[in-house]
């Protein structure tokens, strides 16, 4: 099996998260500046990779209804879409960053140091999720 991409997308900064080949475990690979330049190198990493889907974060509201950050994240979907040549999925992605920065402070790291890699551990947390549930599916098929 070829690897899953996580993403978790942010205005200034998207985290990045790959599986292992066996789609067990997600590990965080980079974090890329939001921009004109983000999607391109999306792209790139998915022909590089042999990726077979895309999995990206929606921050859906605690009622689940989509807020502002949800609906520019799902924008930013439909343009992946349009460029990478696999499955683009969307995952339900609440507090995943809160998560995150709770993880790495639980770690010892400081806020500071963390700014450029919470965003991959956000993409590690909701790529692990959905590959749990994938993982749940193949037992019960």
């Amino acid at each position: 099996m070829n690897p899953v991409l996580g993403v978790d997308y942010g205005r200034a900064r998207i985290g990045l998260a790959i599986s292992d080949e066996l789609r067990m475990l997600a590990h965080p690979l980079e974090t890329v500046a939001a921009g004109k330049d983000a999607i391109a190198r999306i792209v790139d990493l998915v022909k590089q990779r042999k990726i077979d889907i895309v999995v990206v974060g929606i921050p859906k509201n605690m009622s689940g209804t989509l807020g502002a950050a949800a609906e520019e994240a799902q924008k930013f979907t439909e343009q992946l879409r349009a460029k990478v040549g696999c499955e683009v999925v969307t995952w339900d992605e609440r507090l995943t960053t809160v998560a995150a920065e709770r993880a790495l402070r639980d770690a010892g790291k400081k806020t500071r140091e963390t700014r450029g890699y919470v965003d991959q551990v956000a993409a590690q947390m909701i790529l692990q999720a959905f590959l749990d549930r994938e993982q749940c599916r193949d037992v019960t098929s």
